[in-house]
């Protein structure tokens, strides 16, 4: 008596539910991982643009600036990304500008990721005494 298509397929369940549990799990981690590069290059980009803002104070050195950037990025991800600063200082129709940009880890995998992966670049008005 032949087998029935039924007594074929006998122990392909557990093998589906692996293959199909395994596919799912990738997707789901990599849409973590996804929503966590973005969550680290928004921390870098709140960095730069705060570390500009207290660049342009008037008594604030660069080194003081990048520092503060470093620190944001470090208490927010709790590692310091930041792969390069750049603070230059000049001018835009008469008005005194200071610009941050910085080059951070792009994360791959949890921390691990191409280094200066991301960049991102912000401008403040610098404060002037009268």
């Amino acid at each position: 008596m032949p087998p029935s298509a039924h007594e074929d397929e006998r122990g392909s369940g557990p093998a589906e539910f692996i293959l199909v549990s395994v596919l799912l799990t990738a997707l789901t981690v990599a849409v973590l991982q996804l929503g966590f590069a973005t969550y680290a290059r928004n921390i870098v980009q709140d960095a730069a643009a705060e570390a500009a803002h207290h660049a342009a104070l008037a008594d604030v050195s660069d080194a003081e600036a990048e520092d503060r950037a470093r620190e944001i990025v470090s208490r927010a991800l709790g590692h310091d990304i930041i792969d390069d600063a750049a603070i230059t200082r000049g001018s835009q129709e008469g008005v005194g500008i200071v610009t941050v940009s910085l080059g951070a880890t792009l994360p791959i995998i949890g921390m691990l990721g191409v280094p200066s992966g991301t960049g991102v670049t912000a401008r403040a008005p610098v404060e002037t005494l009268d």
